[in-house]
């Protein structure tokens, strides 16, 4: 049975979207060489000492990232990295507009310094924040930065 100290950790989802799990091998000239279970622990590192909890999830398929948005109204924030289904994913955009849980979009590379059709993303208008080409890093900035928006709506309630 959960105690009182639970109910004031936060749970944040830190979702990664289609060939992310293949980081550490794939295009490591915009990509690095860190891996996604390096970045999981460090940003479930960096959640504890924090005071929050992290959990992690990817997937290659556009409708089970939309079932894991979905699922995350549940928690109280979202770290997501769409990869390319930013650039055209109206079904992850609804679902992600249709939850109340502030949500961080991450790249990490820098997604206007490489092919046109990457300049836009069709999520990024309902994220409360963006955050690209700052590497692995952008992971911990997004959660730091969907960890402030969870404190400023509890500081509002």
């Amino acid at each position: 049975m959960p105690d009182a100290s639970d109910r004031l950790s936060p749970t944040v989802l830190l979702l990664n979207g289609p060939n992310l799990n293949l980081l550490g091998r794939r295009d490591p000239a915009h990509y690095g060489s860190t891996t996604l279970a390096d970045i999981e622990r460090r940003v479930t590192g960096l959640g504890a000492e924090l005071g929050a909890r992290v959990r992690c999830a990817q997937s290659n398929h556009e409708g089970e990232l939309v079932d894991l948005v979905h699922g995350a109204a549940e928690l109280d924030g979202i770290v997501i990295n769409p990869g390319a289904f930013a650039h055209y994913s109206i079904a992850l955009r609804d679902a992600v507009d249709a939850v109340d849980t502030p949500c961080v979009e991450v790249h990490i590379s820098n997604v206007y310094a490489r092919e046109e059709f990457r300049h836009t993303s069709v999520t990024a208008p309902v994220m409360q924040g963006y955050i690209a080409g700052c590497g692995v890093v952008g992971y911990e900035l997004g959660l730091r930065a969907v960890l402030a928006r969870i404190a400023e709506a509890a500081d509002a309630g």
